[in-house]
């Protein structure tokens, strides 16, 4: 609405006046709509455990430790690998025994975690399946 004030001589003042309760009040309608329909999300992860007793093994079970060093260098069982191909012979060969070794990767603090990712996926993308992250305490600060 528009008014006019008339302060003596002169031009005549305009005020305007914005009436901002219909706004909040479609801004609360609008909040209450999206907020009924924003489903429940749960903060749980559906994991399938297995039942019973497993029998104890037989025999101890063989460990192959894959070290990332801080440069990316790749070391198995304490023997430096040339190249990626290099690691996936190995997880490949790991891999395709009946009774899987578990792979333990330890990387280092410093190293990117490009070169653990992709220590990763070669070992999923080859089928190991026993694998394991070791020395996560040196994260912790």
């Amino acid at each position: 609405m528009a008014m006019t004030l008339n302060t003596g001589g002169g031009e005549p003042d305009v005020m305007v006046d914005i009436n901002t309760t219909p706004l909040i009040d479609v801004m609360l309608v609008l909040l209450i709509m999206l907020i009924i329909t924003i489903p429940i999300q749960l903060h749980s992860v559906n994991l399938n455990m297995p039942a019973g007793n497993p029998p104890p093994p037989t025999a101890e079970p063989v460990v192959v430790t894959i070290d990332i060093d801080f440069d990316g260098t790749v070391l198995w069982n304490g023997e430096a690998l040339a190249d990626r191909a290099a690691l996936e012979a190995k997880l490949a060969q790991a891999a395709a025994v009946a009774d899987q070794p578990e792979v333990h990767i330890r990387p280092n603090k410093l190293v990117e975690y490009k070169s653990v990712a992709t220590v990763l996926a070669s070992a999923q993308r080859l089928g190991v399946t026993k694998l394991g992250m070791v020395g996560n305490e040196q994260f912790v600060k």
